[in-house]
């Protein structure tokens, strides 16, 4: 059962169309599925987001049609990576709709169209590491995520790369693929300000040491913002793209601000004002108080000239008193009051 399954099954709940007991029975479905030789996690998609994915070698052909089988009937999404040409051609019989993907070995089994969302941007440096980029973009895509690919842009001919800036500035998530020296993680983390997943690959000569090289490289890149995972390990850098690419929030409420984060943002400020406008809708309203210069019987405020022009007034008319001399002309003292 994947989320939106189980929110759906919530919602005929309130309306009516299924009993609390029926709905109680749906979830408390047996979350694993024993086939003798696999163990099936049909719950994997309500805690991680995402159904369980079939890694191919090592497995039968019957064992994997009949895996792909039960996992499709009970989620409708199955991704299987690294699948055989046998195993990719008994899916292919036995789900018509399938994509498959030859160069990657990757096949996706879906029931409804994806909608996918935010923007993920995988990079190649080269065609000969296009299997692993491909299968990146396949897990992401098949995740939920849009996905877009850039090939052949390695660093021996670095204007290629600069040709998309706007293109790689443009993502929310960059998955790079490199083999040989592995700079090219290096000198995407130093164009954008997103998160670069880098993916060694085991394309190489002699001391490339079969992704080693490539992984050393990566693992001490200089430029911030870098994570490396296992050499050749598409999925895994897809799997960790799409996640950062939707963004879900933390169940507090505080997440990346992605574009679910920025809705419940949105979501709690219309809250908050709703809140506030309530409360001041209840409260009495206040009175302003009057001014001064409003008071019934009282003379309007004085300006500081008026003030000191009546002072001088009252100080003239107190009786016994001498009234000022008049400065002489020329004299450039201020007239005032005689010295006793």
């Amino acid at each position: 059962m994947r989320p939106d399954d189980l929110r759906a099954l919530l919602r005929r709940v309130r309306r009516g169309a299924v009993t609390p007991a029926d709905a109680a029975r749906a979830i408390a479905e047996a979350p694993l599925e024993q086939l003798g030789f696999a163990t099936l996690d049909h719950q994997r998609a309500l805690r991680t987001g995402a159904p369980e994915v079939v890694f191919g070698p090592g497995k039968s052909v019957p064992d994997l049609v009949a895996i792909v089988n039960r996992l499709y009937a009970r989620t409708g999404l199955v991704l299987a990576t690294r699948v055989s040409d046998a195993g990719r051609e008994a899916l292919r019989r036995a789900f018509p709709n399938a994509r498959v993907y030859e160069r990657s070995g990757a096949v996706v089994v879906r029931r409804h169209p994806p909608r996918p969302r935010g923007r993920v941007l995988v990079v190649c440096a080269g065609t000969s590491d296009l299997p692993v980029a491909e299968e990146a973009a396949v897990t992401a895509e098949a995740l939920g995520s849009r996905v877009e690919l850039i090939a052949e842009v390695g660093v021996a001919g670095l204007h290629r790369l600069l040709a998309h800036r706007e293109r790689l500035r443009g993502a929310r998530a960059l998955v790079v693929v490199a083999g040989l020296e592995g700079a090219l993680p290096s000198v995407v983390a130093g164009l954008v300000d997103r998160p670069v997943i880098a993916v060694p690959t085991s394309v190489g000569y002699g001391a490339h040491f079969g992704g080693l090289a490539p992984l050393l490289a990566m693992l001490n890149s200089c430029a911030p913002g870098v994570t490396v995972v296992n050499v050749n390990n598409g999925f895994g850098a897809g799997y960790a793209a799409h996640l950062v690419n939707v963004g879900k929030p933390a169940p507090g409420g505080a997440g990346r601000p992605g574009v679910a984060s920025r809705g419940g943002a949105r979501l709690r400020l219309g809250l908050r004002l709703a809140l506030s406008r309530a409360r001041s809708g209840n409260r009495p309203e206040r009175t302003a108080t009057a001014p001064r210069d409003a008071t019934p019987g009282r003379p309007a405020p004085l300006g500081n000239a008026a003030r000191r022009r009546r002072r001088a007034r009252r100080r003239d008319a107190t009786p016994g008193r001498t009234a000022p001399l008049e400065a002489a002309p020329g004299d450039r003292r201020k007239a005032g009051r005689p010295k006793a």
